[in-house]
C-alpha cells in the first residue's frame, strides 16, 4: 500500500492538498512540527476514511525528517507522491533580515525540500514511478518578501518532480483559495509521463 506524504501539513495549502489526495483514496502521512497542527490536519482528512499516520518532525532537522519518512515507508510503503509544503512566510524588506534569519528561511524553504527529495527519490526511481511536488511562491522577486522570494525561486528516472508557484496570499474564499490551489497538485500527480510539466502557476481563480 502506498500513498501521499504532506510535509508541512498546516492550515491552508497543506490541509487542502491532504483533503484532495485523501478524497481520491490515498493513504495519508502528515508531517509537521507541532502536535496541534498534526491533530488539525488529521481531522481535516478523517471523513475520507483513509489510513492516516501523523509524524512530528522539523523540516530543517535532516535526521528527524528522514526518520519520519522512513516511518512512512514502514507504515504505507514507498509513497506515490511527496508534497513539500513547508515554508517561512514573512515580510522582510532588503536589509531588514539578519544573515541568521536568511539562513533559517533558506533551510526551511529550500534545503528541507532537497533533503526530502534526496531521501525518497531513489526508492521511487527503483520502483519506476513517483511524484515529488514542491510548493513555491513569488514567481517574480518581491522586495517586501525578500527571503521568501529567494527561497522559493530555487528528476530522477521515472520520478515526476514539479513545483506549484502561488502568486498571492492564500485565503479561503479568495482567488487564492487553498482548495483551488490543491487541484494543481492532483493534476500534476496524475499527468501521464509523456505530458509531464515541471511547474504550475496559480495566479488567481476567476470568481
Amino acid at each position: 500500500m502506498s500513498g501521499a506524504v504532506i510535509i508541512g501539513a498546516g492550515p491552508g495549502i497543506g490541509q487542502a492538498v491532504a483533503r484532495r489526495f485523501a478524497g481520491e483514496g490515498l493513504p495519508m502521512a502528515l508531517i509537521a512540527r507541532s502536535d496541534r497542527t498534526l491533530r488539525a490536519a488529521a481531522e481535516a482528512v478523517a471523513r475520507s476514511g483513509v489510513p492516516v499516520v501523523t509524524l512530528q518532525a522539523d523540516s530543517t532537522d535532516q535526521a528527524g525528517l528522514n526518520a519520519a519518512l522512513d516511518e512512512v515507508v514502514r507504515e504505507h510503503g514507498v509513497p506515490d507522491v511527496v508534497v513539500y509544503n513547508a515554508a517561512i512566510i514573512q515580510a522582510d524588506a532588503p536589509g531588514e533580515l539578519s544573515v541568521r534569519g536568511h539562513l533559517e528561511a533558506w533551510a526551511v524553504n529550500v534545503v528541507g525540500a532537497l533533503n526530502a527529495a534526496a531521501h525518497v527519490a531513489p526508492a521511487m526511481a527503483a520502483r519506476g514511478n513517483g511524484t515529488i511536488l514542491i510548493t513555491g511562491g513569488m514567481p517574480e522577486p518581491k522586495p517586501q518578501y525578500v527571503s521568501l522570494s529567494l527561497g522559493k525561486a530555487g528528476g530522477p528516472a521515472g520520478v515526476h518532480v514539479a513545483s506549484i508557484t502561488v502568486a498571492g496570499p492564500v485565503a479561503p474564499g479568495t482567488d487564492f483559495d487553498p482548495d483551488d490551489i490543491a487541484e494543481h497538485y492532483w493534476r500534476l500527480h496524475m499527468q501521464p509521463r509523456h505530458r509531464w510539466t515541471r511547474e504550475a502557476l496559480h495566479a488567481g481563480s476567476p470568481r
